[in-house]
């Protein structure tokens, strides 16, 4: 069974910029469990593993345009400490997450840390960089209904909600 939408696939990645690893999922053990065609990816990560199959292995360069788009100039912010959950231990060049107003989070890059506020970079963290994935696809098969309408994969042995 080849990749492409609404098919769940299960793949080891490591990925690296400018020569250096920054995560692997080899380190968990685990494979990634994606839902395919549902924005769980990066656009040039699920373009490249459509039409893959279980055991296919490949090497993916992803331009900024394709992955997490290009560094904009005038996202920093000063924002109220209140709003990160370890306040106390940011320095900046630190990447640390952001609980929104609206709910959620965001990934961003500390650049100071004053008494009650702190500036930081709203830009994602891998904003203007070309991302190397060297991809290992485990499995790939029919998505359950269920898994299209909560919009995600369920591993195995994960509980369904």
């Amino acid at each position: 069974m080849k990749a492409g939408k609404d098919k769940v696939i299960a793949f080891h990645y490591t990925l690296t910029v400018d020569g250096e690893k920054v995560e692997s999922s080899q380190e968990g053990g685990q494979p990634l469990w994606i839902l395919l065609g549902h924005g769980q990816l990066i656009p040039g990560l699920e373009k490249a593993l459509e039409d893959h199959g279980a055991g296919d292995t490949l090497q993916v360069e992803i331009p900024p345009a394709e992955g997490y788009g290009e560094r904009q100039e005038g996202q920093i912010q000063r924002v109220p400490k209140k709003y990160f959950q370890q306040a106390n231990r940011l320095k900046p060049g630190m990447v640390t997450v952001l609980s929104l107003k609206q709910g959620g989070q965001r990934a961003v890059t500390v650049q100071k840390v004053g008494m009650s506020t702190v500036d930081v970079d709203l830009n994602h963290p891998m904003a203007g960089k070309t991302l190397n994935f060297d991809v290992a696809v485990q499995e790939v098969r029919d998505a359950t209904e269920e898994e299209i309408q909560h919009g995600h994969a369920h591993p195995p042995g994960a509980e369904a909600h």
